[in-house]
C-alpha cells in the first residue's frame, strides 16, 4: 500500500467534503505533479476516482428525491454521446503527441475557469434569473442538451467539469431549482458521464488501477472529516483556499 498516495487521497476527500464541488478538480493535477503520471494516465485514474466517490452521494440524493430526472436525462442525451465520441476520436487516431498538449491545454483551462466557478458561485443564480427573460421554458431542453454535450467533451479531455462547471450551467438554465435538487441533479449527471468517459480511458490504458485504489482508500475518512469541518471552518475563507489551488495548478499545468 503506498501510503503517500492513502495520504493524497485523504487530503483530496477532506477538501470534497468541505467544499461539495470543485475539490475534485485538484486530483488530476496531484497526480501529475507528486506521482508523475502522464497527464492522459492521471485524467483517467481521476475520472475512476470520480464515479466511485460520487456513486454513493448519487443513491443518497435518489433516496431522498432530490434528484430531477428530467434535467439529469436531457444533460446525459447530450454528455454520453459527446464523451463516446471524443474517447472514439482518441481511439481512431490514437493518442499521439497532439492529443497529450490538448489534453494537457484542456485540463488547465478547466482548472482556471473552476476557479472563477467557485469563486463567484453565488451570482450564478442572479444571473440565470435574468437570463430567464430571454430563456423561455420551451427552449430550455435543447440548451440543457448542449450544456451536456459540452461537459462531455471537456470531462472526456481534462477530467474536470462534471462537479462544479455541471451545477453551474444546471444553475444558469434552471436558477428556481431548490439547491438539494440542484446538488443531487449534478451528482446523478456526474456519475454515469465519469464513468462511460471513465471506461473510454482505461480501453486506452489510461488508468493506474493500484494507485486508484490507495487513493480510494484514503478518500472515504477524509470525505466524511471535511463533512464535519464545513460546520466550523467559514465557507469563504474554504472557498478563497480553494481557488488558489485551482489558479496555481491550472497555471503550471499549462506551462
Amino acid at each position: 500500500m503506498d501510503w503517500i498516495a492513502v495520504a493524497s487521497g485523504f487530503g483530496i476527500g477532506a477538501i470534497v467534503g468541505m467544499t461539495g464541488v470543485g475539490g475534485g478538480s485538484l486530483m488530476t493535477p496531484l497526480l501529475i505533479s507528486v506521482f508523475k503520471l502522464n497527464p492522459a494516465v492521471a485524467i483517467g485514474t481521476d475520472l475512476w476516482f470520480a464515479a466511485i466517490t460520487k456513486s454513493g452521494g448519487a443513491w443518497a440524493h435518489q433516496r431522498h428525491g432530490h434528484v430531477d430526472y428530467r434535467i439529469t436525462g436531457l444533460m446525459l442525451a447530450g454528455s454520453i454521446p459527446a464523451a463516446l465520441a471524443t474517447i472514439g476520436l482518441m481511439h481512431f487516431t490514437g493518442v499521439t503527441k497532439g492529443w497529450a498538449q490538448a489534453l494537457t491545454f484542456s485540463l488547465g483551462i478547466a482548472l482556471l475557469v473552476t476557479a472563477v466557478v467557485v469563486a463567484y458561485r453565488q451570482a450564478w443564480q442572479a444571473l440565470g434569473l435574468k437570463l430567464e427573460r430571454w430563456l423561455p421554458a420551451r427552449r430550455k431542453a435543447g440548451f440543457t442538451v448542449a450544456a451536456g454535450l459540452l461537459l462531455g467533451v471537456l470531462v472526456s479531455l481534462s477530467s474536470i467539469g462534471a462537479g462544479a462547471l455541471g451545477a453551474t450551467l444546471i444553475l444558469l438554465l434552471y436558477p428556481r431549482l431548490p439547491a438539494h435538487r440542484l446538488v443531487g441533479t449534478d451528482i446523478a449527471h456526474a456519475v454515469p458521464l465519469t464513468l462511460v468517459a471513465g471506461i473510454g480511458h482505461a480501453t486506452l490504458g489510461h488508468v493506474e488501477w493500484g494507485l486508484l485504489a490507495a487513493l480510494l482508500v484514503g478518500s472515504l475518512p477524509g470525505i466524511w472529516l471535511g463533512a464535519q469541518l464545513t460546520k466550523s471552518m467559514p465557507e469563504r475563507l474554504v472557498r478563497g483556499l480553494l481557488c488558489v489551488s485551482l489558479v496555481t495548478a491550472g497555471l503550471k499545468v499549462i506551462h
